[in-house]
């Protein structure tokens, strides 16, 4: 798998991250980190600006806290606070409801989304194929 082509992206553009392209750098997955990292990288030189929502929160936290990992869950959490966090509001669970009606989306995947194109986010970065029905919405994956 290729690195991650970010050509197009406006200077400081932000990008709504998914969960999967986070688990993977964090725990160093040896093939789909490597695909991630230039995404990681341009967030680290100021290139691009990171949000995440806080269904990803939950869902990157649930596998230190599993395994009992406290240290590890505070030090997850910090990072993704350093970033953007999108908070579920009304206006974003009905446009995720919307989203799941006309696209067949997953509850979770209509959330980030709908909180990708609420915060006019110039890409959403993930590993899900589900998004390539958005044509609303740039999917980098």
């Amino acid at each position: 798998m290729e690195p991650l082509n970010l050509t197009g992206l406006p200077d400081r553009a932000v990008l709504l991250i998914d969960t999967a392209p986070i688990i993977y750098m964090l725990e160093g997955h040896p093939r789909l980190a490597a695909h991630f990292r230039p995404v990681f990288e341009a967030h680290a030189t100021g290139s691009v600006i990171f949000a995440t929502t806080t269904i990803t929160l939950a869902e990157v936290l649930t596998g230190p806290l599993r395994a009992g990992n406290e240290p590890l869950a505070r030090r997850y959490r910090g990072l993704l606070q350093s970033w953007q966090l999108i908070e579920l509001d009304a206006d974003i669970a009905e446009t995720a409801a919307r989203l799941r009606s006309t696209r067949q989306l997953r509850l979770p995947d209509a959330v980030q989304a709908a909180s990708a194109l609420a915060i006019g986010a110039a890409a959403l970065v993930t590993h899900d194929r589900d998004f390539s029905r958005l044509s609303e919405l740039r999917i980098l994956s």
